[in-house]
């Protein structure tokens, strides 16, 4: 009975190990020195229009970030962003915010935190075909993609000395002189 036991167990064991591993791979977020997948987005600007990765690259690097307006961590970190976005001084960046949600609520979201950035929805009606592409499993996934397409810049979750980063890099401070930030934030 001890031997059934503990054969059942192993199986079990290698059953989830498995399945975790396999998950895992195919969840595997893109970072900096890796090709960004292109895409096409609806542009919540609700001219109808849609952007392309390709599209964008031709007037220079590109940010976006990825999030989730029902996020926490999203709710916190996108603010800062928005700095970042409000204050950038070195022209022929683009800034994008990409929303998981429709369109009804990504407006609410970003009335309500203040976020003026272009935006672009990934939603779940389109079954978040950019999200995939770049194998989010955790918002806010932040990328800046430089013209040849390749990610030189990657961050997930809310880590202050990434936004420090990203803030040299546009010149635009994404935190007030004395404000108390924490180093990181989960969600």
């Amino acid at each position: 009975m001890n031997l059934r036991r503990l054969w059942r167990n192993l199986l079990v064991s290698f059953s989830f190990g498995r399945g975790s591993m396999s998950s895992a791979k195919q969840n595997q977020t893109i970072g900096a020195g890796e090709h960004a997948p292109d895409f096409r987005l609806e542009d919540l600007a609700g001219d109808g229009g849609e952007k392309t990765l390709g599209e964008l690259l031709k007037r220079g690097p590109v940010f976006l970030a990825f999030f989730k307006v029902s996020c926490p961590t999203c709710q916190y970190t996108l603010p800062f962003v928005e700095r970042i976005f409000r204050g950038q001084t070195s022209g022929g960046s683009n800034m994008f915010a990409v929303s998981q949600d429709d369109a009804e609520a990504t407006r609410e979201f970003n009335q309500e935190f203040g976020i003026t950035m272009p935006t672009l929805l990934d939603n779940a009606g389109f079954g978040y075909p950019a999200s995939n592409a770049y194998g989010l499993s955790h918002v806010p996934s932040m990328f800046l993609i430089e013209r040849d397409g390749n990610v030189s810049w990657s961050s997930i979750g809310f880590v202050r000395k990434d936004l420090e980063a990203l803030g040299e890099k546009f010149r635009a401070k994404p935190f007030k002189p004395g404000e108390k930030v924490p180093e990181t934030k989960s969600g």
